[in-house]
């Protein structure tokens, strides 16, 4: 049994909203972490305890199940008005209640994913709030992402001479980020996860790579598991139109440190495209770091390279080394 100060699952009120966070460190007083997870709705904090507790010795790990998801799943959600600024809100709202909770003026936050279409909304609203914004699958621009995704896997496809992935792509190409049905955009996924685009190394089907983990994991019951596929498959249809009209492709400035955490073979949300704002991006600290044998995964793909490059990055930028220039891994 590890031993942590804090090693906690609570429900906290965000917004009049109900949801379930995970809290864990080694010690009380370091400074807060909170980890915004992708989807909308695949809640992570099962990997990522799994994956970076060794980030509890400096840090207080925050997991947040997202309003509608995991663990914060009710059929109440159905009900509810969404859109990409109500997750920005909840997440504003959760910080300003972990930095009272914790006597912090700030907190690092960690989008993964859609979770970073919340954090880089979260750090050009509040960047007195932010210390530093770790990012990974970065996402930029819905309609563009979709379009460069789909070309990698027919381009994959017709490389490797699959005829029968070729016919099943061939009449889906999306537009504006839409995909002609939810059952083309599946035939993609699928794809991309056979191609290497989602997971690099260990390229798992939906089954393997999102239900078996949760099966073998302490952090959701299996009368959790339920919710946490209800609350999936809802939100990507609800919020999916709100999400690929998102693009940041002008944002050329934030006012707090930037690390970005890359996959070399990321195509669910292309690299290129993240890395061409990065180049523009203004900010007082950033860093890329590449991960070569990742997709859009590196915390899980490659979790020790990933931990320590963080920890490095967060000392460089939280001011042990406030000379430290702008520079890319």
């Amino acid at each position: 049994m590890e031993d942590y100060a804090i090693d906690r699952c609570e429900t906290v009120v965000v917004n009049g909203d109900r949801q379930n966070i995970r809290i864990r460190a080694r010690r009380e007083g370091s400074p807060v972490i909170l980890f915004i997870h992708g989807g909308p709705g695949v809640c992570d904090r099962h990997l990522v305890l799994a994956n970076q507790s060794g980030l509890a010795d400096k840090y207080t790990m925050v997991c947040w199940d997202q309003r509608g998801s995991g663990k914060s799943y009710t059929p109440d959600i159905k009900r509810q008005s969404l859109s990409v600024a109500t997750y920005v809100d909840d997440a504003e709202a959760l910080i300003d209640l972990l930095r009272v909770r914790f006597g912090t003026e700030k907190a690092v936050i960690a989008g993964h994913s859609w979770g970073t279409v919340i954090g880089t909304a979260l750090a050009a609203r509040c960047p007195e709030k932010i210390s530093a914004y770790i990012a990974q699958g970065m996402f930029i621009d819905g309609s563009e992402n979709e379009l460069l995704s789909y070309e990698f896997c027919l381009r994959e496809a017709e490389r490797i001479g699959d005829k029968k992935a070729v016919a099943r792509l061939a009449g889906i190409r999306p537009e504006n980020g839409r995909y002609p049905s939810d059952k083309a955009m599946m035939i993609q996924r699928d794809y991309l996860s056979k191609f290497g685009g989602g997971t690099y190394e260990k390229r798992e089907g939906m089954i393997k790579s999102l239900l078996l983990p949760l099966l073998k994991t302490p952090e959701y019951k299996l009368s959790d598991i339920p919710k946490y596929a209800q609350g999936g498959l809802y939100l990507s249809k609800a919020l999916w139109n709100d999400v690929v009209a998102v693009s940041y492709k002008d944002v050329c400035e934030l006012s707090v440190p930037v690390i970005v955490t890359q996959g070399r073979h990321d195509y669910n949300t292309p690299s290129e495209i993240a890395e061409a704002w990065f180049d523009r991006l203004h900010a007082p600290f950033k860093k890329w770091i590449w991960f070569e044998r990742s997709a859009h995964s590196p915390i899980f793909e490659e979790p020790e390279k990933w931990g320590a490059e963080v920890e490095l990055a967060l000392s460089e930028a939280l001011g042990e080394d406030k000379s430290a220039p702008l520079r890319r891994a």
